[in-house]
């Protein structure tokens, strides 16, 4: 299982804001049952690496779709394979370790 953070920014578009771009690439990700978190800068996803791969390129074409004459896709994957992982099991060992100070 491997883990990807993913951040698709609409260029050329007639507002500032993303939240309706965000919103649609949300909806295409929620229909692959991926597990995945929205947060304020991007998106958590885990699956295996062809399955993130393939989800982002849908992702990514969402905005075009819309309208955006450009878009600006980040990806970060890390993709463990020694051990089972997730993104809650990340942070959890973040936080065990905090409390060690």
């Amino acid at each position: 299982m491997a883990i990807a953070e993913v951040s698709i920014v609409p260029l050329g578009t007639q507002s500032t804001s993303m939240s309706s771009y965000v919103g649609a690439c949300v909806k295409v990700l929620d229909d692959s049952g991926l597990t995945y978190e929205v947060h304020g800068m991007g998106t958590i996803i885990e699956g295996r690496p062809k399955e993130l791969f393939e989800i982002v390129l849908k992702m990514h074409e969402v905005p075009f779709e819309a309208g955006a004459l450009r878009v600006v896709t980040s990806i970060t994957i890390d993709d463990r394979r020694d051990k089972e992982a997730s993104a809650k099991d990340k942070v959890e060992a973040v936080l065990k370790k905090m409390s060690q100070f």
